[in-house]
């Protein structure tokens, strides 16, 4: 146990304080020996997977010999792991997947030469014969099973070949067999179809027979002699696949022919099959090629009968008997020995870089070779040149394109004919080239190979010069070349074989060197077996104990598949051994085993535990349970290690139980109980993150006891106890006792912070009050505080921190109530404050108490908001107040105050100081606690502003501190001061007073002079500049604390007293309690200087003017006031201690700087502009930063610090930033130019987008994600405020921003929106932001519509609907709006906010409308508005209600968000319009029309969904004819006539509607002008008359040039009726209207001057209208005087009018030649021809040169 532990802890110990990569060079040797022994423990190396690896990284690193052992050791493990896993799958019943069975027996081989388990051998030679006996087979599978067979034939184990072969042999036995005569053949023989092919019988041939132990190559010639003589028991195909199998195989196996041998006598009776032999024989060239092979064997008796066979095939040759020689008895005696030679030829051919011969001379070499007129003797010369050019391989190429080798051929047999003498001079040489080219060519070789003639050419060709040994020595190596060419090829008996072409180099096997007289000198390959494999361990490795060690475990571990089964094993009967005693567990594997494995080793704990017969064995079994919980802790593992995996299943809660329910009676029962509860505090602490519920249940239910309730009474000695403490031992071992209970109650404490199960939760809430009542009998406080045991009053006060921490811990007790609680616990820990530090002067006395003040400080805290909470109302900030004095001072008077806080926040421990200031900021968020403490800081220098404001500005102080300085003054500020003194105000805010000039300032003049005198803003700016965003910092700098400043002393820093004591000695007034505090006596340290310091010398004061005059200002006064400070006004150098400014200090900062500028914003935007504050807060935000953060969450490395430290880092830039945009929000209220600057504005954008698109999808703390969800609240909003109050600088970088990260800003927001439920702040701002970007986005679109030619960059508008990728994701989006909108009551906020963003993006987005429609939300919308229709019907009938005025039940407002979201869904939509018109939305809305004529914006409403549902929707506008009644029968009754349509109510509002109600009038009219394009909705106007009251408009009288809107909207009516000419016709058939728009024609309008003049253009186009416009003579005027106006576009209407009233008409050309019409049609063309012939012509001048053109041409005609 002590071994493993000590290892783990080694190993962490290594990854904490050294990488891997310096291993190399620091460690010593002794540790890579230790290393070494780790790697090679298999219990560890199971148990703790990561800590080996660790180990195994850092022996690379330190011995590479020792992890090379490592990694064979590995490599064998795993083998053995194969072979056991192997054993166990080939002997299951049922489908086995074959190829990972080859798998496991191709790695199970490596380790044979350890474990040596035969029975492998034959499993495995039964699987392959298995798969080659099928003929279904893959022949993937057929061959990785041959590589293993091979493997097995060629392993370097004599042992495993002896039993291959054995096996194999037993195999062909049992297949071929003489028993096997009555069986069926097929079924039989197929089983050794494995050993049918080339590479196995190779293996046999090669390597097996000539193996020199007799047990190898005796089998191997047996199986050899089985497969030759077996072809009676063999089906044909199996005796054919032999055959062919064996081709290749016969040059190896002939070296073995023999007359006298069995084997050797059967391999040549191969050779003398005849032609006539049929199937089954070997093939007549393969059966050629091996008699000549046989001349070549060292036997001469095999050599005369090769001869013999030989004579037959010449004589049986076609055409034998006109061919050389002559085959007798006589010639065949003399060539037994012919290719016997002496002297080999050497097999070599030269490969030169350069060519030594040009082609040329090549080729004019070869001409003369071959050429018929040539001599004979110049021939032979010229061959012979060949025969020595072709040395160099290079050359080759050049003869094989002249088709050397055919010529070549072509001699020889010539030769070989009767006149054949002629040509024999030619034949040395012929033969040499030819055998040069066939030893680089194996292509060729192998062709030639094939040919029979050739064979037998190239013998006869020998037998002929029989006599001469240069050519029957070239035919020799011929004969080498194509009699040998299979076996030559490496390629071919590679267990691999590649793609790759063969070497041209010839070589041959090494076995055929030895069994053939060979001529020839070649390189020999295979000397050893091709598919011979390397063992990973050798013999002396193996030799190694920790190696031999850890095989042996491992052989056991995958024998017995796991520990587990392994130690079961081992605790049961013993069983026949399976394996050799080799492999058997030592007791030494056992044990280590046992212990190591977590799980068996808690067991025998818990074993023990039970079966103990004293206390002793119980510690020790307990001892150890602690031990595995240490072992998971440093293993990283912590409750999810397997200690914690195993102890939540295993019952280890009853076997504790009886010594947790008695009170110890002796001190040995307390040690025990001792060992238990520290055993229980350690278990709590690993499991704390993932507490388990039955666990804290059985605590929480021990704990609760009524009758005893030891752990909670041993918590107060009884009077008994005391009286024994006299033995110093039993007093010990108590106290000990004591501290472990305290320990094991905060543990439990912290450990429900995660738990949501609600039994656990009640049961929790009990025993908090069960505790802190217990905790308060503890604390025993009396008037002496020497009486005190401190270190158990410390340990008491430390649980009380604990239990107060968490809310609520006061009200779960039936006899107390909360709040008298909480004055107990109060007045306790005052009493304690006062007796340890008050009284005795601070801490700076001594060293004792130091823990108790720490953690009674911290119960305050906690206490103070507990109090909040259960006060109900109560006034309870006076119990808070402490007389001021000791207690000895009877007679001197008190003063009741909170002065006793202050010293504390001087303490030389920071985080007393910490806490005591964030008591002060709890306080001070109430209002009677900010007037208590200024007036306990009344005598203070400074006061309390003054105080606070130099912690936070006091750079050698923490930033902790400083952050609650920053929250004090915050909540200051809260409370609104006034700008003078005044006598009856309660709260005035800071006081300054300047002795020089006697001058005083209060409230917020006092707080600006304040703020500037302390150079303020100067520090927060180097306070930004120097923040540190990291997660750890070290000062490495120790220098800085040995030596102490100029004029300080230590003791100094340390005097508690020094800001409250008493007014500073510079000040000569007596100051009452009610006496203004003053700057001038503002504490210094000692007698250092009298302000803080900024971080470094760049900040700059501000010069004295600028100070006087802001003095002045804020008095309210021309003179000026200088305030004096102690040390004079320019900034000192830096200290040379800084502390590091961290993000929560800034998160408090910005708090405190929305606070100012909510104070004075004039004033604070000023200051902020000046110290450039909001850039510098800005650039600190950092998406990157906090991206790496949560990847790093996400996917902790395995050196990466604690989680809980990248969590804190995490939360505090996530408050940092909520804090940066509540600033920011208030600075855009205030002064938007604060922050719209360009080089601030991108960058942060680009931050807040960053943000908000980090995925926490991965991320499981919840007060993590919590804390991101607040952030994004935040960031929303401000992205919302820039949009509101600085779109035209913001919305351009958000949209880029929104555009770059598309993707996760659409999964963004649709997380937000999902979270309406659990989150709705979040929801509300996501949504808010969205609808405020859609609506500002459509502003921008409407403000640069005209600027075409402007780069506009990407819109959300267009994202939502071009981009293909997130159509998902945006479908998504739309559908979690609709879920929020359609899942939220209507009084919920949250819907109308919903609604808001829904009609944003109906409104830019087709993609939102088609979703819409198809989600239903036209059918959804057009029912709300029947149910609001008929509920308001309802309401009306009740008596003494008025639902359009109380709009109680907001019928009202759904009503118009309804027809809003329809509204936006139709717009543009024809689709949606067309579902709209089935829904019957006119029908529903004249049913509303009564109450939409009581609301004005109803109506507007109402109008505007009516001009977009008609709008190019011909279908919609004929709806509004119908009447409601026929087509919409379920609508309640109408109060209005029957039949009447809608149409007819539009034209009854607009002929009725006041002038002042101009919105609903221009409403009406503009819906009017879309009906007006519609004949139906022409064809009601007509019947109405309703244009009539065109007539009845008045015209501006007076100088008034200009229409009026109505007159406008009329026209504009008018207008869309002359499109057509059924309208046209309306128009002329009202009298007086041609007039009436002539006198219209003259006055103005800005926004369309030309409308009547549009009218008059659209009539005359119509032919029937003619007449009636050529008999006004106004309205020819009009057009006639149009040319001569100076607007372009009166002119072109003008021009077209007259061209169409002309044109096709008589009539008009007469009337029209008018001499003042023609000369204005003359002058206006020069005039255009002059004006538009020089310029770029536009469509517009182009027509209008036309219309001139063609009425000139008109008018000009006859």
């Amino acid at each position: 146990m002590a071994f493993v532990s000590v290892s783990l802890f080694a190993v962490r110990v290594l990854q904490m304080l050294l990488p891997v990569e310096k291993a190399g060079q620091l460690l010593p040797e002794p540790m890579s020996a230790a290393l070494f022994l780790v790697s090679l423990d298999m219990p560890i190396s199971l148990e703790y997977p990561n800590i080996h690896e660790a180990v195994v990284a850092y022996l690379e690193q330190l011995n590479s010999e020792n992890y090379s052992i490592y990694k064979r050791t590995a490599e064998a493990v795993y083998s053995i792991e194969c072979t056991c896993n192997f054993l166990s799958d080939v002997g299951k019943e049922g489908e086995r997947n074959l190829l990972e069975l080859v798998e496991l027996a191709d790695q199970a081989l490596g380790s044979f030469s350890y474990h040596q388990h035969f029975p492998l051998i034959k499993e495995i030679i039964c699987l392959c014969s298995k798969i080659w006996k099928s003929a279904q087979a893959s022949p993937l599978l057929q061959g990785e099973s041959q590589k293993v067979f091979l493997r097995m034939l060629s392993h370097p184990l004599l042992q495993v070949k002896v039993e291959t072969y054995n096996c194999c042999l037993e195999i062909i036995k049992e297949c071929l067999g003489v028993h096997n005569v009555t069986k069926p053949v097929s079924s039989l023989c197929n089983g050794i179809h494995f050993l049918l092919h080339p590479k196995v019988l190779y293996e046999i041939s090669a390597f097996g027979i000539q193996e020199p132990k007799n047990e190898v190559n005796a089998a191997a010639r047996a199986i050899l002699l089985y497969l030759l003589q077996g072809r009676l028991m063999m089906t044909a195909v199996t005796w054919n696949k032999f055959i062919e199998s064996l081709c290749p195989v016969i040059p190896v196996l002939q070296g073995y022919a023999d007359t006298e041998d069995p084997l050797g006598n059967s391999i040549l009776l191969l050779s003398k099959g005849s032609p006539e032999a049929g199937e089954g024989a070997l093939p007549c060239t393969t059966r050629l090629k091996s008699l000549l092979r046989l001349l070549l064997v060292r036997k001469p008796s095999v050599r005369s009968l090769a001869l013999k066979l030989l004579a037959c095939h010449l004589t049986r040759e076609e055409g034998a008997d006109t061919k050389r020689p002559s085959i007798d008895a006589r010639v065949l005696s003399r060539v037994t020995n012919l290719f016997i030679v002496k002297k080999p030829i050497e097999l070599k051919l030269d490969d030169r870089r350069e060519l030594v011969i040009k082609l040329e001379t090549v080729e004019k070499v070869y001409e003369i070779f071959t050429s018929d007129d040539i001599d004979l003797v110049l021939r032979k010369s010229a061959a012979e040149q060949l025969a020595v050019i072709m040395q160099d391989i290079k050359m080759h190429a050049v003869v094989k394109k002249l088709h050397l080798v055919d010529k070549i051929i072509e001699y020889l047999n010539e030769c070989v004919g009767q006149d054949g003498e002629v040509i024999e001079c030619l034949i040395q040489p012929c033969l040499t080239l030819l055998r040069k080219v066939l030893c680089a060519d194996p292509v060729m070789r192998m062709a030639l190979s094939q040919q029979s003639s050739l064979l037998i050419l190239l013998f006869r060709v020998s037998l002929i010069f029989r006599e001469n040994c240069a050519v029957v020595t070239e035919v020799g190596a011929l004969f080498c070349l194509l009699l040998f060419d299979e076996v030559s090829r490496m390629d071919m008996w590679s267990i691999n074989p590649s793609t790759k072409p063969s070497p041209s180099v010839f070589s041959l096997p090494v076995s055929v060197f030895r069994r053939y007289h060979l001529p020839v000198r070649v390189v020999g390959h295979h000397a050893v077996s091709p598919y011979s494999m390397v063992v990973p361990l050798s013999a002396d490795c193996l030799a190694l104990k920790p190696v031999s060690d850890m095989l042996r475990i491992a052989w056991n571990l995958s024998w017995y598949h796991g520990s587990d089964n392994l130690l079961k094993q081992t605790n049961s009967e013993p069983k026949i051994q399976e394996f050799s005693d080799a492999l058997k567990l030592s007791t030494e594997d056992t044990l280590a085993l046992k212990v190591t494995h977590t799980a068996s080793g808690l067991k025998d704990c818990l074993h023990s535990i039970v079966e103990a017969a004293v206390h002793r064995e119980v510690r020790a079994a307990v001892t150890r349970m602690s031990f595995y919980l240490l072992n998971d802790r440093l293993s990283l593992k912590s409750g999810a290690g397997p200690c914690g995996i195993t102890l939540k299943s295993l019952s280890w809660h009853t076997a504790l139980n009886r010594f947790l329910q008695v009170l110890p009676a002796s001190t040995e029962d307390e040690k025990l109980l001792i060992v238990i509860i520290h055993f229980l505090n350690k278990l709590l602490k690993e499991q704390r993150k993932n507490s388990s519920v039955e666990l804290l249940n059985w605590l929480l239910e021990l704990l609760l006891r009524h009758s005893p309730n030891p752990l909670l009474d041993l918590l107060v000695l009884t009077e008994s106890q005391a009286r024994e403490e006299t033995d110093d031992i039993r007093t010990a071992v108590r106290q000990q006792l004591q501290k472990e209970l305290i320990a094991l109650f905060n543990t439990l404490l912290l450990s429900f912070i995660a738990v949501t199960d609600r039994k656990c939760l009640e049961l929790f809430y009990v025993f908090q009050t069960q505790l802190a009542l217990k905790l308060l009998q503890c604390l025993r406080v009396t008037d002496a505080p020497h009486f005190y045991g401190l270190p158990s009053l410390e340990r008491t006060l430390r649980g009380m921190a604990h239990l107060t921490a968490s809310p609520g811990w006061s009200s779960h007790s039936p006899l107390t109530k909360p709040f008298e609680i909480c004055v107990k616990y109060l007045s306790g820990l005052l009493e304690v404050i006062t007796s340890f530090y008050v009284e005795r002067g601070g801490n700076a006395m001594s060293f004792m108490g130091k823990g108790v003040t720490k953690s009674t400080i911290l119960c305050l805290l906690h206490l103070s908001h507990e109090m909040m909470a259960q006060s109900q109302n109560l006034e309870w900030m006076s119990l808070w107040f402490l007389p001021l004095g000791s207690h000895s001072e009877e007679h001197s008077p008190t003063q009741q105050g909170l002065a006793w806080l202050i010293p504390l926040w001087v303490d030389r421990d920071p985080e007393v100081r910490f806490t005591s200031l964030g008591l002060g900021s709890a306080l001070t968020t109430l209002e009677t606690g900010c007037m208590a403490l200024a007036n306990s800081c009344q005598n203070i220098s400074g006061g309390l502003w003054g105080t606070v404001v130099n912690i936070l500005l006091d750079q050698s102080e923490c930033s902790m501190v400083r952050r609650e300085a920053a929250f004090i003054l915050q909540n200051l500020l809260v409370i609104p001061m006034p700008s003078v003194i005044l006598k009856d105000y309660t709260w005035q805010g800071p006081c300054v007073h300047d002795e020089d000039s006697g001058l005083s300032l209060t409230g917020k003049p006092a707080l600006q002079a304040l703020l500037y005198h302390c150079h303020f803003y100067e520090h927060l700016n180097q306070m930004v500049k120097h923040c540190y965003l990291g997660r750890y910092t070290f000062d490495l700098n120790f220098s800085a604390l040995d030596r102490t400043s100029e004029g300080s002393d230590l003791n100094g820093l340390d005097d508690s007293l020094k800001f409250w004591r008493a007014p500073s000695r510079m000040s000569n007034q007596d100051q009452d309690s009610s006496s203004l505090s003053t700057l001038e006596t503002m504490v210094a340290p000692s007698s250092g200087s009298a302000e803080f310091p900024p971080l470094g010398p760049s900040a700059v004061s501000l010069p004295e003017v600028s100070h006087d005059q802001f003095v002045a200002q804020v008095m309210g006064q021309p003179e000026t006031v200088s305030a004096q400070l102690p040390r004079g006004t320019s900034l000192p150098a830096a200290l040379p201690r800084q502390c590091v400014v961290t993000p929560p200090l800034l998160s408090a900062v910005c708090g405190l700087l929305d606070g100012l500028l909510a104070i004075a914003p004039g004033d604070g935007a000023r200051a902020f502009r000046q110290a450039r504050l909001i850039e510098l807060l800005c650039r600190i935000a950092d998406a990157t930063l906090l991206e790496s953060c949560v990847q790093e969450l996400k996917a902790p490395l395995p050196l990466s610090p604690p989680t809980e430290h990248t969590q804190a880092q995490v939360s505090f830039l996530l408050e940092y930033l909520s804090s940066l945009s509540r600033l920011l929000q208030s600075c855009l209220l205030v002064d938007p130019d604060l922050v719209i600057q360009d080089e601030l504005l991108k960058p942060l954008i680009t931050n807040i987008i960053g943000v908000l698109t980090i995925c926490t999808k991965d991320v499981l703390d919840v007060e993590l994600i919590s804390a991101f969800y607040h952030t994004w609240t935040h960031l929303f909003n401000l992205l919302a405020t820039f949009l509101r109050k600085a779109a035209v600088a913001s919305l351009p970088s958000i949209t880029v921003g929104l555009a770059k990260h598309w993707t996760a800003v659409i999964d963004m927001w649709c997380t937000c929106v999902g979270l309406s439920t659990t989150c709705p702040t979040l929801s509300t701002a996501g949504l808010q932001f969205l609808s405020v970007l859609l609506t500002e986005e459509a502003k921008r679109h409407l403000r640069d519509k005209d600027k075409a030619n402007e780069c506009q960059g990407p819109s959300v508008a267009s994202l939502l609907d071009k981009t293909q990728e997130n159509q998902k994701s945006l479908e998504r989006l739309n559908e979690v709006i609709l879920q929020c909108y359609e899942g939220k009551s209507s009084k919920d906020v949250l819907k109308r906010v919903a609604a808001n963003a829904l009609m944003s993006l109906l409104a830019v987005s087709r993609r939102a409308q088609k979703h819409a429609l198809k989600a239903g939300l036209i059918d959804t919308c057009m029912e709300k508005m029947k149910h609001i229709n008929a509920q308001l019907n309802l309401d009306s009938l009740r008596p003494g209600k008025a639902a359009l005025k109380k709009q109680e039940d907001g019928f009202i407002k759904e009503l118009s968000i309804s027809m809003q979201l329809l509204r936006n869904c139709l717009y543009q939509n024809e689709e949606c319009k067309e579902a709209a018109l089935e829904a019957h939305l006119v029908p529903v809305l004249h049913s509303l029309w009564p109450w939409l004529l009581m609301d004005d914006s109803l109506m507007q409403i109402a109008l505007q969904l009516l001009c977009v549902y008609t709008a190019n929707f011909p279908n919609g506008c004929s709806s509004l004819c119908w009447s409601s009644y026929g087509l919409h029968p379920v609508q309640p009754a109408y109060r209005g006539a029957p039949g009447a349509s809608l149409m007819g109510c539009i034209l009854k509002l607009a002929s009725q509607m006041p002038v002042e109600n101009t919105a609903v009038q221009q409403m009406v009219f503009m819906f009017l002008s879309n009906l007006a394009l519609s004949h139906d909705c022409k064809g009601v106007i007509q019947k109405s008359n309703f244009l009539q009251n065109f007539l009845s408009l008045t015209l501006p009288k007076g100088g008034n040039k200009h229409l009026s809107n109505l007159t406008i909207l009329w026209l504009k009516l008018l207008l869309n009726i002359s499109f057509g000419e059924d309208g046209q016709q309306m128009i002329l058939r009202l009298d007086g209207c041609l007039d009436l728009l002539t006198e219209m024609s003259k006055y103005k309008h800005k926004s369309s001057p030309s409308i009547p003049l549009l009218i008059f253009h659209n009539i005359c186009f119509s032919p029937a209208n003619k007449p009636k416009i050529l008999a006004n003579e106004k309205v020819i005027s009009v057009l006639a005087a149009c040319l001569e106006s100076e607007n372009q576009n009166a002119q072109r209407i003008g021009a077209a009018a007259l061209w169409a009233l002309i044109h096709n008409y008589q009539k008009a050309k007469t009337t029209l030649k008018n001499p003042s019409i023609k000369r204005r049609v003359d002058e206006a063309y020069s005039l255009a021809k002059k004006t538009f012939s020089n310029s770029e012509e536009t469509p517009l001048n182009a027509y209008y040169l036309k219309c001139l053109e063609n009425l000139v041409q008109l008018l000009n005609s006859s």
